[in-house]
């Protein structure tokens, strides 16, 4: 397993992610720039982290998502391969349309960082296979535009084909605007594309990867991703 991490100007989870992968895979992974064109050999996951890339100008990962690499990154995706954002990564990757909808401010109007509970509803991707369908898991998150959207049409069309993979909820894993931190529409927290090797999502999986940070629901994510690989990509 070999993970290459983008690093943008205002990328500020870059080493959280770094840190988080290779302590828990024990597996290497490459920081790349944005200037570069092209992400080092064999790269199998490439993530784009959270932070504030390009001080969030214009939109949030507005700027990012015309970057040099990018076109390695949508290269990397189009072949199969996974990729993962996580918070502004995600942001990042709705601006490029690899994956559908946008991230609004905030319903509060106002930067939320705080633990939430989130809910897996899908185990059947290479980001989720080790965690149980219903399992309700705590991360971080730290945002100010984090509200899920997408026009009802789309939106019936993401929800009927399973593309949503963590919604918002109670610790006991009731979903309800109780339990929505930001407003997301029905509660999404996180998306993937239709082939599922792409996953975006608000919540921060390295924050809570060590019983140090208060928490290791995330630690997961990354053997899922690691066992995926290891079988073959099945």
């Amino acid at each position: 397993m070999k993970t290459t991490v983008v690093i943008f100007p205002g990328s500020n989870c870059d080493r959280d992610v770094i840190h988080a992968v290779q302590e828990i895979t024990g597996e290497p992974v490459e920081p790349v720039w944005h200037k570069e064109d092209t992400l080092p050999s064999d790269t199998d996951l490439v993530i784009l982290p959270g932070g504030f890339s390009y001080g969030d100008y214009l939109r949030c990962g507005a700027m990012a998502s015309t970057s040099p690499i990018m076109k390695a990154v949508r290269d990397h995706a189009s072949s199969g391969k996974l990729l993962l954002g996580i918070c502004n990564g995600f942001q990042v990757l709705t601006e490029s349309r690899l994956l559908p909808g946008s991230l609004l401010s905030n319903k509060t109007l106002t930067f939320i960082c705080k633990r939430c509970y989130i809910r897996v509803e899908r185990k059947d991707t290479p980001f989720t296979s080790l965690y149980n369908e219903g399992q309700v898991l705590q991360f971080p998150i730290a945002h100010h535009e984090g509200l899920y959207f997408l026009p009802p049409g789309e939106l019936g069309e993401l929800e009927d084909n399973g593309q949503v993979v963590f919604r918002y909820c109670s610790p006991d894993g009731k979903v309800s605007s109780d339990f929505n931190p930001n407003g997301a529409l029905n509660n999404i927290a996180g998306v993937t594309n239709r082939e599922g090797n792409i996953l975006g999502l608000m919540p921060h999986p390295e924050r809570a990867s060590e019983g140090i940070l208060g928490g290791t629901d995330g630690a997961l994510m990354w053997r899922s991703v690691k066992k995926w690989l290891e079988r073959g990509g099945a």
